[in-house]
């Protein structure tokens, strides 16, 4: 059943008597220019660079066993959180899935998460390495340990990503407002 959707006649002049005085609207073109990066976005890739370059580097080489399971505890810090991290008792906050990157990249998305996670208050961190050839699996727990908000490192559980990935836990400052 098709229904009738004509005006009728008194509907026209309505609605013609309600248009008068309008103005017809002429259709604009609006060309946008290339996007360029935010200031915000600038300033925050040169702090990341400058954490990586400060934090990171390739000649320091810790005394942990990156071939095994990678564990690691700062000093000073309760030797408990490295089992913890084992046992799942933190379940990751933010996961950094480092497929395809190479060092330099890798160390400033390194820089990133740990500055995000101290930014968002969140503790712990999955780094997603993979296990591939390898090279990101042994330098990224160097990286790790070289950075004083690092609390843990640990392999992750297999729900987590097992042998191709790491746990971390963030030293994230009390808030005194929470005490």
């Amino acid at each position: 059943m098709k229904k009738d959707h004509s005006l009728s006649d008194d509907d026209i002049a309505l609605f013609r008597s309600e248009m008068s005085g309008s103005k017809k609207i002429s259709q604009d073109t609006v060309h946008f220019k290339k996007a360029q990066k935010a200031p915000e976005q600038t300033t925050n890739t040169k702090v990341k660079q400058l954490d990586a370059e400060f934090y990171f580097s390739d000649e320091y080489i810790p005394d942990i066993d990156t071939s095994s399971t990678v564990n690691f505890v700062k000093p000073g810090a309760d030797s408990y959180l490295a089992k913890q991290l084992r046992r799942g008792d933190f379940a990751p906050e933010l996961i950094l899935d480092m497929h395809g990157m190479n060092k330099e990249t890798a160390k400033l998305e390194l820089a990133g998460l740990i500055s995000a996670c101290k930014k968002r208050h969140l503790r712990c961190a999955c780094i997603v390495t993979g296990v591939g050839e390898r090279v990101l699996k042994h330098k990224v727990p160097h990286y790790l340990v070289q950075h004083p908000d690092v609390l843990a490192i640990h392999q992750a559980p297999l729900e987590y990503g097992g042998r191709g990935a790491l746990l971390i836990l963030v030293d994230i400052p009390e808030d005194p407002f929470f005490r």
